[in-house]
């Protein structure tokens, strides 16, 4: 029997819709997709019911009909299962979300056919494919758009779908006032040339919110008319028509202005992107919205998520919160909000979720997030929203993502810091495959990777007040990245936690303890306590220096990665760290104001493995009361640390603590004045970067010891009279930065003598007046980094003689490097 004939398709979907409405009603679960598919199924009810009506209007291929009769069958089986669904079986909760999504979606598909095909008289979707039909036929293109010369509506599914106007907003729209006046401002005001803007954010942040508002602003349609078009084009696009359809209508309309916008584009579509951005006319703009940034179509905007004012309206819309829901007080309602972050995806479900409920529910569900529950734990349509752009990641930049939850929340996290756990646990060889690994995260919104200056300051508690951001596009020279940092939106970042609990907790490779405020030890650790645990990066994030007792004698012998972090003056590691043998990276962050006094240093002692230890806002001093030998390490990273005069007091030699030590950083220490002539004993050292340290004023003579010194950085600090004469000796360094050492007036009379010296970054070293005439010696010299002051010093006399320079003039204000 055909589906649209008599009342087999009627009856499937009384049952159906009788199901769903039933289920709603009685369940918590699923409720915020059971809820989005009662609305489509409402959407339906009056088009089913005029069936007869419809079937005159379309020829429908059997298959596919039979197809959506198959549907309505699994869906009545389908939906009375999910309320049996236990809140703790995340397998299942997934599996039945993802079935329930697909059952929404292909409704909607057949809804879409419904609608498209006819069924509504004045519909503009059927308008807008029709004028496109016949605009197709006039132009008579057949053999170059076959896909048009068959069924239009359906054997061109995605065409069906997307040549369609604008969708519905939603029936609140908050906080995109200010997104659109720049959307217009950076769209409409684009050069001629210039096209396409990229809108970006990660899912169920309202880019399509914000592209439809965008679409019925009367100012868009005033310019535009009716040439707005509006294609979703989804993870698999195949739009190869509408490219074609696109030259021809631009022909035929000439100078009318047309804008295309091209909505929930995935990366990968670059190839689609770059044949749309071939139409370069003035009277032509495209607006893409997607969850990656596509560089290299030029300009972009992302959307931040809404203040706590449009989040709280938002939230009291989907709760329903009316003087019939006066019974739950504001601070529950407020408590919730904070949580989702301005999220509009997280407040829609969880405010859904909550409407109608007894305090009882609300109260329930702050209590589970205090216990180190997520917002996905309780939101199945945020998550399924979100884990496809997480599903997309190849599988080392997965684990790159899930590494970001070792940070606490609201924490920018250095990219130092990621390189040194990167490099040791993913074996990767150069700094630059992890800032590229931060890139691909932020380019596909999971991730912010930004530039951040901190201007020289006399006292360590404003610092955050003297932040400059600058965009992280400009180049940065030689693998330089400690004024790297990046930013995660809290959803994302309790994303990332949440795929680190899927596995059981014996067996988890990354172990996540956040006891900070009154969160106290999870539930799953006091009963797993006892057992030996197999994870192998390990986090212990608090607001104090006293861990509970149970983490002191926890037995995690794999783990390679220890992340801690605290707030507090006085802070001791865990007794258990002794017990790491194969630990390779330490970060230890106090994210207090000042330097805090680390004890318990000495454990590390019997760590034979470990390589890298990244120590911020950490009193130096106090670790080096006890004798201390780390045999294996190979960089220490010193961050707004209280150093003194703490090597030179060690109680055993530096070279002795740290005899194969090859990299120090020591950066925004601002007590030290001098750096220790003792550190110029480490003759393994290739790497020495002292950054706005502005104190600084010398460098120890003895520096010309440092024979296999490769690279020596001394950006920053200003107050730095000279280079030591002993810098001769350092045949081997190949790179020497000196950016911003204001108070420099000469170079050491033999700097010639570096004969492996390739690079010198001078730039901004105002008080450099004159070049030693040992210049002329640099051999392998091949860039100069420099601004137009010191441009002048490399006149025409070394130029000629040194052949090989390429001098890079550097706009330090826009912290780009421009060669000529």
């Amino acid at each position: 029997m055909d589906l649209f004939a008599g009342g087999a398709v009627g009856t499937l979907f009384t049952v159906l819709y009788e199901v769903v409405k039933d289920v709603k009603e009685k369940t918590m679960m699923f409720k915020s997709l059971l809820g989005d598919l009662k609305s489509t199924l409402d959407s339906l009810k009056p088009l089913i019911e005029d069936i007869e009506k419809y079937n005159n209007l379309m020829d429908r291929p059997k298959e596919e009909l039979e197809n959506f009769k198959e549907k309505m069958k699994n869906g009545a089986v389908l939906v009375p299962k999910c309320s049996t669904v236990s809140r703790w079986n995340t397998y299942k909760k997934y599996k039945y979300a993802k079935k329930l999504l697909d059952l929404d979606q292909c409704l909607n598909r057949l809804l879409t056919i419904l609608n498209v095909g006819g069924v509504r008289d004045g519909k503009e979707t059927l308008y807008r494919v029709i004028n496109i039909e016949e605009k197709i036929d006039k132009l008579q293109i057949k053999e170059e758009s076959i896909m048009f010369e068959s069924s239009l509506v359906l054997q061109n599914q995605a065409r069906t779908e997307a040549w369609c106007a604008a969708p519905e907003l939603p029936l609140l729209v908050v906080g995109l006032d200010f997104p659109l006046k720049e959307l217009k401002r950076k769209l409409l005001n684009l050069k001629d040339g210039v096209s396409m803007l990229v809108l970006t954010a990660p899912g169920g942040c309202g880019k399509t919110t914000l592209a439809t508002t965008f679409c019925q602003d009367q100012e868009v349609k005033d310019i535009f008319r009716d040439n707005i078009f509006f294609v979703t084009v989804s993870k698999n696009p195949n739009l190869e028509h509408i490219v074609k359809w696109l030259h021809h209508f631009l022909k035929e309309q000439g100078q009318n202005p047309l804008l295309l916008v091209l909505d929930d584009v995935w990366s990968g579509s670059e190839s689609l992107l770059e044949k749309f951005d071939q139409f370069k006319m003035p009277n032509y703009k495209l607006l893409v919205t997607s969850r990656s940034e596509f560089r290299r179509f030029g300009s972009s905007y992302r959307l931040q998520s809404l203040d706590y004012d449009n989040a709280m309206k938002l939230f009291h819309h989907y709760a329903s919160l009316g003087d019939k829901s006066s019974h739950i007080p504001q601070h529950l309602s407020r408590q919730i909000v904070e949580h989702c972050k301005g999220f509009p995806l997280a407040i829609k479900v969880h405010g859904g979720s909550l409407c109608g409920q007894p305090i009882e529910i609300w109260t329930q569900r702050l209590i589970e997030w205090s216990r180190g529950s997520t917002v996905h734990d309780s939101g199945d349509e945020l998550l399924l929203c979100l884990q496809s752009s997480f599903e997309a990641l190849d599988k080392e930049i997965k684990k790159c993502f899930l590494d970001l939850g070792l940070f606490p929340e609201d924490q920018r996290i250095p990219a130092a810091a990621l390189i040194d756990i990167w490099t040791e646990y993913y074996d990767l060889d150069e700094d630059a495959e992890c800032i590229a690994n931060l890139y691909k995260l932020s380019d596909r919104s999971l991730a912010n990777l930004v530039v951040i200056r901190l201007e020289k300051v006399e006292k360590v508690e404003k610092v955050e007040k003297k932040e400059k951001k600058e965009k992280v596009e400009k180049k940065e020279g030689n693998q330089y990245y400690s004024e790297h940092f990046v930013t995660q939106h809290d959803i994302l970042r309790e994303l990332a936690i949440y795929y680190s609990k899927q596995e059981p907790v014996e067996q988890r490779t990354r172990l996540i303890f956040d006891i900070r405020g009154n969160n106290k030890l999870p539930s799953w650790w006091r009963e797993q306590k006892h057992q030996v645990m197999k994870a192998r990066l390990l986090s212990i994030s608090t607001t104090d220096g006293l861990f509970p007792k149970e983490l002191h004698n926890m037995q995690v012998p794999d783990v390679e990665v220890l992340v801690l972090n605290f707030q507090t003056n006085n802070y001791a590691l865990p007794e258990s760290v002794e017990n790491m043998d194969k630990l390779k990276a330490l970060i230890v962050t106090n994210s207090g104001f000042l330097p805090a006094e680390l004890s318990n240093f000495q454990l590390l002692s019997s760590l034979s493995n470990l390589k890298r230890i990244r120590l911020e806002r950490i009193s130096i001093l106090s670790i080096t009361k006890n004798p201390i030998e780390l045999k294996s390490l190979q960089k220490i990273s010193l961050f707004m640390c209280n150093i003194g005069q703490a090597f030179s007091n060690c109680s055993i030699p530096i070279s002795s603590a740290f005899p194969n030590l090859e990299e120090i950083n020591i950066d925004y220490c601002n007590d030290l004045v001098e750096l220790p002539a003792d550190l110029c004993d480490l003759i393994q050292l290739k790497k020495l970067s002292v950054t706005n340290c502005h104190k600084l004023s010398a460098l120890p003579e003895e520096i010309g010891k440092l024979v296999n010194l490769e690279v020596l950085r001394l950006r920053c600090c200003t107050d730095l009279v000279k280079l030591p004469g002993s810098i001769e000796y350092l045949t081997r360094l190949h790179f020497l930065d000196i950016y911003k050492c204001f108070s420099i007036k000469e170079l050491p009379e033999k700097i010639g003598e570096l004969s492996g010296l390739e690079t010198i970054n001078m730039g901004q070293c105002s008080r450099l007046k004159e070049l030693p005439v040992s210049v002329l010696n640099l051999g392998k010299l091949q860039e100069v980094i420099c601004d137009e002051e010191t441009e002048i010093l490399w006149g025409e006399m070394f130029k000629s003689h040194l052949t090989r320079i390429s001098v890079v003039k550097e706009d330090f204000n826009l912290h780009w490097l421009h060669k000529f």
